[in-house]
């Protein structure tokens, strides 16, 4: 495990992503997170297909809303192969009820408040908030990472044709 100071910014404030290093090529580590029944959830449950993560600070922050509703929109698009996961540390009961004001429904959310195992398996875990960074995993059905994006200022969304580009490349 390792500390990466300055590695994402809050208002061009640098912050420290704690946990381990993942990198395109290795092998997708799995994690325990909760759903919104209150079940863990993790990889195995989606194995056989390509899986898209994303991680937010929070469904209940303007930028975080807009992604979470583009990559629903989008993953409606990609298939039955396609797995897209939200994770952040907002509560499942939070996770449900914004999933619920949104009408999302083909993203699944996932709650990593209970241990941060997602956020200290892929190194997105912010060390001064205990929030996850934003960031896009996308791992091929092998389970293997074929792409990653780290958006270095925290406020900013995603660069989405990228990850899109990124899936269908898979696809």
């Amino acid at each position: 495990m390792s500390d990466k100071p300055g590695a994402v910014t809050m208002r061009g404030n640098p912050l420290t992503l704690t946990g381990n290093t993942v990198k395109a090529g290795e092998k997708a580590p799995d994690f325990t997170a909760i759903d919104n029944s209150l079940a863990p959830a993790g990889l195995e449950a989606f194995a056989g297909k390509v899986i898209v993560i994303t991680s937010v600070p929070s469904l209940d922050t303007p930028v975080c809303d807009i992604e979470t509703r583009r990559f629903n929109t989008e993953a409606g698009k990609l298939g039955e192969g396609v797995q897209v996961l939200t994770l952040s540390m907002d509560l499942p009961f939070a996770q449900k009820r914004w999933c619920g004001d949104a009408g999302v429904k083909t993203v699944k959310t996932l709650s990593d408040h209970k241990d941060a195992g997602f956020g200290m398996a892929y190194g997105v875990l912010i060390k001064e908030l205990r929030l996850l960074a934003r960031a896009v995993f996308v791992i091929d059905r092998e389970g293997v990472i074929r792409y990653i994006q780290l958006v270095k200022e925290i406020g900013n969304e995603p660069d989405y044709d990228a990850v899109l580009n990124a899936v269908k490349e898979i696809l």
